[in-house]
């Protein structure tokens, strides 16, 4: 037996109903109707009865191809915002980079004034056991068996 290429055809709605409406008009079963029209696997004919039982021809307009999504997460690109609440984002990006930099011009000041007076600046103060760092370079010896 020839062992070929799968391929992945696509069937138009028009054709999988006159499939499914054929296989049951005539009483074949999946194989037959599969051989008659030369669609590969019979289980793609059993889901198109399925999805007709189901939803009528509107399920088998739907294409479901590729892999589900995971609790209704799409994946891939980002789903893109409004514009209204994209220009709100950058606004407010703006605003707070503004602020750090006023803060950090602040800090420069407070820093040069202290600087100026005299004083020492306030720092951070560590606990003492913080800059404490022992430093053994002596490892256990193995004994040798």
């Amino acid at each position: 037996m020839k062992k070929g290429k799968r391929t992945n055809k696509k069937y138009s709605p028009k054709f999988k109903l006159s499939v499914i409406l054929d296989m049951r008009n005539n009483h074949l079963g999946y194989k037959e109707t599969m051989r008659k029209y030369r669609i590969t696997g019979c289980e793609s004919i059993s889901k198109w009865e399925r999805k007709y039982l189901e939803e009528s021809i509107a399920g088998l307009e739907k294409e479901n191809r590729g892999r589900p999504t995971i609790n209704g997460k799409k994946r891939g690109r980002p789903v893109k915002l409004d514009n209204q609440v994209e220009e709100d984002l950058i606004a407010e990006n703006q605003r707070l980079r503004m602020e750090i930099e006023y803060l950090k011009k602040l800090s420069a000041l407070v820093l040069a004034e202290e600087q100026k007076n005299g004083k020492k600046p306030k720092l951070k103060t560590f606990p003492p056991h913080f800059f404490i760092i022992k430093s053994s370079n002596s490892w256990p010896k193995r004994n040798n068996l």
